[in-house]
């Protein structure tokens, strides 16, 4: 037995396969903050298109002529403009990248004509939206992913 001459190389192994799995995880977790994102950004335009074609349905629906946006998102579950309970959405989203409220966007009475992220981080999704949202295109930050209902 060499007690005095030991060389060291199982210490030196035992070194290089910590670094391997470092990396490892760092590669991990990379590609897992990008699945997240992408995952938030599906969310937020499925969530975006909800309310999108609740606000649209609101203002088709409106007895008689009088063409209006809702006022205030509650609004949206129960329609305060029928004496039957009519639901243009079952509840309300939270905005899926912030976890927090929607900035909306309002027309000139004051009513709910679309909503947005108040967002600025940058979108990973830059192309193939559907024909509907394709100023999303190209766009800086998520607040620009504008979901309005068209009348």
């Amino acid at each position: 037995m060499r007690i005095g001459k030991q060389t060291g190389f199982t210490l030196l192994g035992l070194l290089f396969l910590v670094a391997v799995f470092g990396v490892g995880l760092a590669a991990l977790g990379s590609i897992w903050q990008t699945a997240t994102a992408r995952e938030k950004e599906a969310q937020l335009l499925f969530v975006g298109d909800q309310y999108r074609r609740a606000l649209a349905s609101y203002y088709r629906q409106a007895p008689g002529a009088d063409k209006r946006y809702p006022k205030k998102l509650e609004d949206l579950l129960r329609d305060p403009r029928f004496p039957h309970t009519v639901r243009h959405l079952r509840h309300l989203w939270p905005d899926p990248i912030t976890g927090g409220g929607w900035v909306l966007e309002r027309d000139a009475a004051g009513g709910i004509k679309g909503l947005h992220s108040p967002s600025l981080a940058t979108p990973r999704k830059i192309a193939g939206f559907p024909k509907e949202y394709a100023t999303f295109e190209g766009a800086g930050r998520y607040a620009d992913w504008v979901f309005l209902a068209a009348p």
